[in-house]
């Protein structure tokens, strides 16, 4: 049986990789996949991101065939270069919400009130939340209203600390995501 519904992708906003001049957002394959999964699952997808307007893109690999599809699709990268922000989505339109990863969101999704509020209504009205590599930034500091922490006593997986000093960006990041989830709970 078909799905029907919306899902939420949220997008960085951030472009630069800190202070290194190195370019970053969010990364593609990490979008597409999922876009194509909901897609064929029944849902309509839509995008957000923090600033809202063009997000910023990282980790374009034309081999991948699902890359090339989102590539290709006028529609599509209009929606991901004309983003709305937060604030100008409706979390009760949406039955979940994706996080994308990219090492942007280390920079802006942690403290976005305006993506923590959009996750928790749809959490809380029975939806889904899922994240995907440093997308679970986001997960950091969202609050249910009952004040505890989203992630607090549940299995959360991550970008860990290992993979971050692999890639040599311990010392690039605003923190390490590993971290601050095990400080949350």
């Amino acid at each position: 049986m078909k799905n029907s519904g919306k899902i939420l992708i949220a997008l960085t906003s951030c472009d630069e990789l800190g202070s290194t001049g190195k370019k970053t957002g969010y990364y593609l394959s990490e979008v597409s996949h999922a876009y194509f999964v909901f897609q064929q699952s029944g849902y309509q997808v839509e995008f957000v991101s923090v600033s809202g307007g063009n997000a910023p893109m990282d980790g374009v690999n034309r081999d991948d065939l699902h890359n090339a599809a989102f590539l290709d699709n006028a529609e599509l990268m209009w929606q991901v270069q004309n983003t709305p922000k937060p604030e100008e989505v409706n979390a009760s339109d949406y039955k979940g919400i994706l996080f994308a990863g990219g090492h942007g969101t280390m920079w802006d999704f942690l403290k976005n009130d305006g993506l923590a509020n959009l996750a928790r209504d749809i959490y809380e009205a029975g939806g889904v939340i899922g994240a995907v590599c440093h997308g679970v930034a986001a997960l950091v500091n969202i609050s249910l209203t009952n004040g505890k922490a989203l992630v607090a006593d549940k299995t959360v997986t991550s970008f860990t600390n290992e993979e971050e000093a692999a890639v040599k960006l311990t010392e690039v990041v605003p923190f390490l995501l590993e971290t601050a989830l095990v400080e949350k709970g």
